[in-house]
């Protein structure tokens, strides 16, 4: 692999996980994005530290 493949590689890895994997709704959490469903999860006490 050239060095030019392997960045772009890394470069869509790295967009798919920080970005695309964030929004995506998921089955395991009930149709939630990761995102939404931290936010419901998080309580009051937990968000004030």
């Amino acid at each position: 692999m050239t060095p030019l493949s392997s960045c772009i590689r890394w470069r869509i890895v790295t967009w798919i996980e920080r970005t695309y994997h964030r929004r995506r709704r998921q089955d395991a959490l009930g149709r939630l994005t990761p995102i939404e469903y931290e936010t419901i999860m998080t309580t009051p006490a937990t968000q004030a530290a």
